[in-house]
């Protein structure tokens, strides 16, 4: 059996073993975390950082955990809400003017984080996502393909971008370094949206899946990418240093599993996490809230969309490209997050799921 280290609770030893599972059937590396209360009962990881497997995964190795960063934006739009800063049922242009053109002027704040504003594609090039104004000024000038607020579709690289242009116009800063400054630098948690250059050493760069290589895209399959070839990314792109320190809020984020469940446990214990208060309760129920449910167009499957997460039944959450995942469940107080550097075929990867079934065979003895 594969190495697993870090710690956990003797009645959590599914979930190491499931990550000790995924690195036996080849994975390179990966990591895994539990928090209950806003505290780990689960903090394991292993395997390696490259595909030589000559580098072993640390303790503080992080890597891209592609769409996962979206609950990380949306966090941060919660937060302006609840200090009453961000109006949710504002339309956009209230905030951003130029984004009234072609007739978005009723596109509601809320539209943005349901993935209901009708701006699923980004008909630019790739390397135009690196360049801040030039992208949101494209998609201010895009007219929406749908009546905004009557139909869903996965805004796989526009929300990031249409939610942090709005969070950047109230605070004047990227949405990036707001999150820094305002979530993860209260709560200690090492998760980056635009990786600092003295990160790089612990970055895990993306596996492509087997029999793949660093040329392959996420397909209409996937609930990372829309189908748009001018959108489509490569694993060589999320790769490139230039990804890194770019401010890409729905895809960009760097962490680990204990990171992702750290921030996210925020809004799994009413607003408060290790005695800081971020949001009140009711903030935090925002995030639950149903905008849309039915078929998303993008996505080709019908979802259930809350504010910035989508919803699984009783619990809320995202995934994103390759296999990292994160979990939400408010009723038990419990966050789960799996976050790997390798990739695996839309589809045909449970990896996430098997590690939050691992969580809930935990909790049966710990609530017991």
């Amino acid at each position: 059996m594969a190495d697993i280290r870090g710690s956990y609770d003797d009645l959590f030893t599914a979930v190491p073993n499931a990550l000790a599972g995924f690195l036996d059937a080849g994975d390179v590396g990966g990591s895994a975390a539990v928090f209950l209360d806003g505290e780990p009962v689960v903090d394991v990881w292993g395997g390696f950082t490259d595909t030589g497997r000559t580098t072993a995964w640390e303790r503080d190795t992080v890597t891209n955990v592609w769409s996962v960063t979206k609950t990380m934006t949306a966090l941060s739009a919660l937060l302006l809400a609840d200090r009453g800063d961000l109006d949710l049922d504002a339309p956009v242009a209230r905030y951003w003017p130029e984004f009234a053109a072609a007739g978005k002027d009723k596109v509601l704040v809320r539209h943005l984080l349901s993935h209901t504003a009708g701006l699923p594609d980004f008909d630019g090039p790739v390397e135009e996502l690196y360049d801040w104004p030039a992208v949101t000024a494209r998609l201010a000038a895009l007219p929406p393909q749908w009546e905004p607020g009557t139909a869903a579709g996965y805004h796989s690289l526009t929300q990031g971008f249409l939610v942090g242009e709005v969070l950047r116009r109230i605070t004047g800063r990227p949405p990036g370094a707001f999150f820094a400054e305002e979530v993860a630098g209260p709560l200690g948690a090492d998760f980056h949206v635009g990786l600092p250059a003295e990160y790089d050493h612990r970055v895990a760069l993306a596996v492509p899946p087997p029999g793949r290589d660093e040329d392959y895209v996420a397909g209409a399959a996937d609930q990372d990418q829309a189908p748009s070839a001018t959108t489509a990314i490569r694993v060589r792109d999320g790769n490139g240093v230039a990804w890194r320190r770019a401010q890409i809020p729905a895809a960009s984020g760097f962490g680990n599993a204990r990171s992702v469940a750290l921030v996210q446990s925020v809004t799994a214990c009413a607003g408060t996490v290790g005695g800081v208060r971020l949001l009140s309760p009711a903030g935090c129920a925002r995030a639950w809230e149903e905008q849309y449910s039915g078929e998303d167009r993008v996505l080709g499957m019908p979802v259930s969309w809350g504010l910035g997460y989508g919803r699984f039944g009783t619990t809320y959450g995202w995934g994103g490209w390759g296999g990292s995942l994160v979990m939400i469940d408010p009723a038990a107080r419990m966050t789960v997050a799996y976050v790997t550097n390798q990739m695996r075929e839309p589809g045909a990867d449970h990896r996430g799921l098997e590690v939050v079934m691992a969580a809930y065979e935990g909790m049966q003895g710990w609530r017991g």
